[in-house]
C-alpha cells in the first residue's frame, strides 16, 4: 500500500512538472510568433518552467534521470512513472494552449520531423540532457537558480532537443492541426530524445565515479 501511495503521489508531481514545462513552452511559442518574434526572450522565459519544478519539488525526468547511476533496479519504474505523468501533463497544456500558439507547434514540431536524422536528434537530445544535469544539480547543492536560467535558453538557442518541451509541442501541434504529421512518427521522435536525454544526464554522474581520486 505505501509502494503504491509513493507512484501516486509521484505521478501527481510529474503530471504538475509537465504542466510546467508547457507554460515553458507556451511563452516561448508566444515569443517567437510574427508579431513578436523574439525567441531569445522566450528561451529566457522558458526558464519559469523548471524554477517552478525546483520551488514545489515537481518530478522531471530530466531532473532525476541522472540519478539513475546511484540508485538500485528500483529506481527505473519511478522514472518511468515520472515519464507519464510529465507525457500527462505536457498533454494537459497542449490541449488548453491558445489556438495560434497550438499552431505554431504544429509547424515547429512539424519543422523537427521533415527529413529527420534520428542519430543527429539523439544526440541533441544528449547535449541538452547534460545541461539539465548541470542546473538540476546545482540546484540541488545551491538552492539557486543561476544554472537553469543560464542552461534553458542555453539548450533553446543551441537547438538542442529536450523531452518533455517536445512532449508539449507534439500535443500542442496535435490537437492544432492532427494532419501536421504522423503520430506515431512524432512519438518515435519522443523516444528517441528521451534515451538521448537519459544519456546526456547521466554522463557527468557516471564520470564521477571515475574522474577523482578517491580520498584517504
Amino acid at each position: 500500500m505505501e509502494s503504491r501511495r509513493y507512484y501516486e503521489r509521484s505521478l501527481v508531481r510529474s503530471i504538475l512538472a509537465g504542466m510546467a514545462i508547457g507554460i515553458g513552452g507556451c511563452v516561448f511559442i508566444g515569443c517567437s510568433l510574427p508579431k513578436y518574434n523574439v525567441p531569445w526572450v522566450g528561451s529566457i522565459l522558458f526558464a519559469v518552467g523548471l524554477c517552478s519544478v525546483f520551488m514545489f519539488g515537481f518530478d522531471l525526468y530530466t531532473g532525476k534521470v541522472g540519478y539513475a547511476v546511484n540508485n538500485k533496479i528500483d529506481y527505473i519504474p519511478y522514472v518511468l512513472v515520472v515519464i507519464l505523468g510529465n507525457f500527462i501533463g505536457a498533454m494537459v497544456l497542449g490541449y488548453i494552449a491558445p489556438v495560434n500558439i497550438a499552431e505554431f507547434s504544429s509547424t515547429l514540431f512539424s519543422g523537427k520531423l521533415e527529413d529527420v536524422d534520428y542519430l543527429r536528434v539523439l544526440f541533441k537530445g544528449i547535449l541538452c540532457g547534460i545541461l539539465m544535469y548541470i542546473a538540476v544539480d546545482y540546484y540541488k547543492r545551491e538552492k539557486k537558480f543561476l544554472a537553469a536560467m543560464l542552461c534553458v535558453p542555453t539548450f533553446i538557442m543551441a537547438g538542442f532537443e529536450h523531452s518533455i518541451a517536445d512532449m508539449f509541442y507534439f500535443w500542442a501541434g496535435f490537437f492544432g492541426d492532427a494532419s501536421a504529421f504522423a503520430f506515431s512518427e512524432g512519438l518515435l521522435f519522443l523516444l528517441v530524445v528521451l534515451v538521448g536525454n537519459a544519456i546526456g544526464c547521466m554522463l557527468i554522474p557516471f564520470c564521477q565515479k571515475f574522474m577523482y581520486e578517491e580520498k584517504d
